[in-house]
């Protein structure tokens, strides 16, 4: 059940982010999930947004830099301890974490959402098949 991220690289100059989500908006983009990781020079920004491959093009047009990957998109339960349930599982399975990033808090609910690349996503689905939900493209759009 993986879902589509886009992955952009940024020169860390002034601008950069502004003319990024100008770009998003003016094309109708809604972005679901953000991350931003930086050095000195240049960031990657993560995101998740409702039409990916609307989004993919918009952005090439505008001169950026874009890829997509696979990601899986978590529910989980929102009190202490409830991150740490969902790394044991991925630990007994032997299922390692590139990354991870929350999509949405939910202060109506107690759960949260987390977008995360594991050294096999496919891997880390068989692990949570059964105790955590996984979320789809469709559903995580439509929150």
């Amino acid at each position: 059940m993986a879902v589509k991220q886009l992955s952009i690289f940024a020169e860390n100059r002034p601008g950069r982010l502004s003319n990024i989500t100008h770009l998003l908006a003016v094309n109708g983009i809604n972005i679901r999930a953000m991350s931003v990781a930086d050095t000195k020079d240049f960031g990657i920004l993560r995101l998740i947004v409702n039409d990916a491959d609307k989004a993919v093009a918009a952005l090439r047009e505008g001169g950026c830099a874009v890829t997509l990957t696979n990601v899986l998109a978590i529910r989980i339960e929102d009190r202490p301890g409830g991150l740490a349930a969902a790394m044991q599982v991925l630990y007994d399975n032997n299922v390692s974490v590139e990354y991870m990033y929350s999509a949405f808090v939910s202060e109506k609910s107690e759960e949260a959402y987390l977008i995360l690349r594991a050294d096999s996503n496919e891997a880390a689905e068989q692990a949570f098949e059964g105790r955590y939900k996984l979320l789809t493209q469709e559903e995580l759009l439509n929150m």
